[in-house]
């Protein structure tokens, strides 16, 4: 499975990438901003989305159809969000697949992962 994490905060950055390595069968690609997520797409090409809502020059909502019209088909994504404010129903509403909470639980980031590379139905 091939994932693209999009944050602008380094250590949730690297905490995401650790569970992803520690599967094995995970390939990750993280970006700071929406542009570098962009241009990673030209030799990336993700099977799994996760997106902060706030970034530097964008937000998570306006970069997830940006990211799907680039890759030229509907790739699953979960927002992933320190907001407390009803974000899975901000996250269903903008056409992601789940909503993960910020900080990242690696245990959780772990089992769905797994999950989605199973071809079971998302947890999100």
């Amino acid at each position: 499975m091939r994932v693209l994490y999009v944050d602008d905060d380094r250590v949730q950055a690297v905490l995401f990438a650790e569970a992803c390595r520690a599967l094995g069968d995970v390939e990750i690609e993280c970006a700071a901003c929406g542009a570098e997520a962009l241009e990673l797409l030209a030799e990336f090409r993700p099977d799994l989305l996760v997106l902060d809502l706030h970034l530097p020059d964008t937000n998570g909502a306006q970069l997830l159809p940006e990211l799907r019209r680039a890759l030229g088909r509907e790739v699953p994504a979960i927002l992933c969000t320190a907001e407390d404010d009803a974000p899975a129903r901000r996250a269903a509403a903008a056409g992601f697949d789940g909503c993960w909470s910020k900080p990242v639980d690696v245990a959780v980031v772990m089992t769905e992962l797994v999950r989605r590379a199973a071809g079971s139905p998302p947890l999100g």
